[in-house]
């Protein structure tokens, strides 16, 4: 049985710059983290506060609470759809992380089936040599992204698609700007918006 219930979380939506042409993110995804110790193993541990957006996807990446998809979804739709122009295909990020499912296609097609619009794939990621996370700064991010990204030419029919190319987090905005680059490079594909979930 399908389930209509509206989830309202509490946002905080920040406008994202990039070679994107608009974007946004709902909310910081941690607002306090302060260290409580090292465990058993001599392993720095820390005890974080996240916002309400930032919970809910910690949830569902690191502890696999499914039940946060459809919430999420549904925030996007509330507070970032309204501040788009109208678009035709949504793109989730390819994960740099392998999982079993993927948090990112799973909000694609539950944010699809509210807006009523068709998910495309149009962009793998190949595995990197190093982790992003691992790299501060951005020169050494958006070498490492360097031909990591590649593009698939789905879109049946004629040109003049607008695009929403959704992400779980911002960070430095290195990979968005690849993937923007990349996208940029299909003849189909006009104008590329962004959401986010959170920002770093």
């Amino acid at each position: 049985m399908h389930n209509n219930k509206r989830w309202a979380m509490r946002v905080n939506v920040k406008a994202l710059k990039g070679r994107f042409d608009r974007g946004y993110a709902l909310d910081k995804h941690s607002l306090l983290s302060t260290q409580r110790g090292h465990d058993a193993f001599g392993h720095l541990q820390w005890n974080t506060r996240r916002s309400e957006v930032g919970e809910a996807l910690y949830q569902l990446k690191y502890r696999s609470q499914q039940h946060h998809v459809v919430p999420l979804a549904q925030t996007v739709q509330s507070h970032i759809l309204p501040l788009l122009p109208d678009f035709r295909l949504i793109v989730p990020m390819p994960a740099s992380t392998l999982r079993t499912r993927q948090p990112v296609v799973a909000l694609a097609h539950a944010l699809a089936t509210l807006a009523c619009k068709p998910v495309c794939r149009l962009l793998s990621k190949s595995v990197g040599k190093y982790p992003l996370k691992d790299l501060s700064r951005r020169a050494d991010k958006d070498a490492a992204l360097a031909g990591l990204l590649k593009l698939h030419r789905l879109v049946a029919g004629p040109g003049g698609w607008n695009i929403l190319l959704l992400d779980d987090l911002y960070d430095s905005g290195a990979s968005l700007d690849a993937a923007t680059d990349v996208l940029r490079t299909y003849e189909k594909i006009h104008e590329i918006y962004v959401a986010t979930l959170t920002w770093r």
